[in-house]
């Protein structure tokens, strides 16, 4: 029986579109050539921030993201930047009773702008605030800790293998994975996906069938 669901944030909670505009538009190239290069890497199994260095080789990541920060062009979420099915999945796995955590890789700086939509969670926390990211274990032992249910009765939802189904699984929680976004939609067929998962979904919606025990179309 599932009494916590924890969510991944990027392409599983929120869009990444703005995300990526912002940075092709900081660094001066296409949008869509951006794009491409972040499909590029993903594809490669690379982390998706070599789409930035390939963009704009030496680049400091890391300095860059302060200097759009400083120039008043640094991160930002609103309503817009949130899929679909978001409010009503969540709103209706509280209703269950389902205590319902958002956690995933994510800055201080994000964690501040998703708690201030208000979303239907019993908590919002990002790897920035906890000082370790995904795929580390530690990061799921602090999910393990704030989820408070025992693992088996923990589920885990996301869109990566690398860094949510596999990471997931090892730490004794119950996985779903989303076919959502480029890593969710290139990888939602793997053999090793496929047995990693305990559940495959194409929709946050579908977690209510889960939570009652029933099964989904891609389960």
């Amino acid at each position: 029986m599932i009494e916590t669901i924890v969510f991944d944030v990027g392409e599983t909670i929120t869009r990444d579109d703005r995300y990526w505009a912002s940075w092709a538009d900081w660094l001066d190239v296409p949008r869509h050539t951006l794009s491409a290069l972040v499909g590029a890497v993903v594809a490669q199994g690379r982390d998706n921030a070599d789409a930035l260095r390939l963009a704009r080789p030496g680049i400091d990541v890391a300095a860059e993201y302060h200097a759009r920060d400083a120039a008043g062009r640094g991160e930002h979420l609103n309503e817009g930047d949130l899929y679909d099915d978001v409010r009503p999945a969540l709103s209706a796995l509280r209703a269950a009773g389902i205590r319902v955590v958002i956690a995933g890789n994510q800055t201080p700086r994000a964690g501040e702008l998703l708690r201030d939509l208000d979303l239907p969670a019993d908590l919002i926390v990002t790897s920035g605030e906890w000082g370790v990211a995904k795929p580390q274990p530690e990061f799921f032992q602090r999910v393990r800790e704030v989820a408070r249910a025992a693992p088996e009765a923990t589920l885990y939802v996301g869109d990566h293998p690398a860094n949510d189904v596999f990471p997931a699984k090892a730490a004794g929680l119950r996985v779903a994975h989303l076919r959502r976004g480029p890593w969710g939609h290139l990888w939602a067929d793997a053999p090793e996906v496929v047995t990693a998962a305990d559940w495959r979904i194409d929709s946050l919606t579908q977690l209510t069938e889960i939570v009652k025990g029933r099964p989904t179309s891609r389960s």
